[in-house]
């Protein structure tokens, strides 16, 4: 399987990416959420989708993994902007059309583009996301021990590793859909991988300041392409309400519920997530 690095320059900065697969084949540009790098998609996954016969791309947001960094609360850029970031890519790797797979604040990023550049999108899964554009409280949001954990942001000393290390494994911990699920040490793992390649870790969190500049109101009815709306039963940020509305308001959409899983790409639901995606890709080819 080729594996390739590469950094693509913007008017902002430079964007870590890497290819899994061949050139050949139809491109597929994995989008993550907010304050997560590109390790959040697993290696092994990003290589299975290739071995289906697709071109697979990851990136790192900026402020995150090896990306242009800015000093923690020094964020100016929006969701356009994040936006913007991905279509530099796809026009770095000269994609023509892409499918794109976007999850949590990816899913938002991905409908962006979907709207804007209507023609470079073939297809969205969008991943534990929310509609484009929603009226702020019409739908559930972020669970009370979330707030409760992120309000300890402010006192956490960032230079500690251990520190660091034990509150973004906590986040993995509550973003499983049950305890019995949540996997411990390939969370700390990926949590530590990410401290190794972030230049200042608490940047990510820039990410929690983003705001869209446009108004998107009913945005999603402009959304064309055909879209695979995939969601955790479980989910505790943007509850499973969220996905029912994205699929409801994006006209042929089709809902896939992950029964246990919460907001989170969880081993467990890897298999079920492999077969819905490529089979949504292979009948959707470019």
């Amino acid at each position: 399987m080729l594996h390739e690095s590469l950094d693509v320059s913007t008017a902002e900065g430079v964007l870590a990416v890497e290819t899994f697969g061949s050139r050949l084949d139809p491109p597929v540009v994995l989008v993550m959420g907010a304050t997560a790098s590109m390790l959040w998609w697993p290696e092994s996954w990003c290589t299975t989708i290739a071995d289906h016969g697709f071109f697979v791309v990851r990136y790192d947001h900026r402020d995150t993994g090896r990306s242009t960094t800015r000093d923690p609360g020094e964020a100016t850029y929006s969701a356009e902007d994040l936006a913007d970031d991905l279509v530099s890519i796809m026009d770095a790797l000269e994609f023509e059309r892409a499918h794109l797979v976007g999850m949590s604040l990816g899913g938002y990023i991905s409908q962006i583009v979907a709207v804007t550049h209507r023609n470079r999108v073939a297809t969205l899964t969008l991943i534990a996301s929310e509609p484009l554009g929603v009226e702020p409280g019409t739908l559930p949001g972020i669970d009370d021990r979330f707030l409760a954990h992120f309000s300890t942001f402010a006192d956490l000393d960032w230079h500690n590793a251990g520190d660091v290390e034990r509150f973004l494994v906590e986040i993995g911990r509550l973003s499983a859909g049950t305890p019995e699920r949540f996997d411990e040490a390939a969370t700390r793992q990926r949590v530590r991988a990410d401290i190794a390649r972030a230049s200042t870790m608490a940047s990510a969190f820039n990410h929690s300041s983003v705001t869209a500049r446009h108004d998107w109101t009913d945005a999603t009815r402009d959304i064309t392409q055909p879209t695979l709306v995939i969601h955790g039963a479980l989910d505790p940020i943007l509850p499973l309400p969220n996905g029912h509305a994205l699929a409801n308001s994006i006209r042929g959409a089709r809902l896939h519920v992950l029964p246990d899983a919460g907001h989170e790409l969880n081993s467990l639901d890897l298999d079920d997530l492999t077969s819905t995606l490529t089979t949504f890709l292979a009948d959707n080819t470019l």
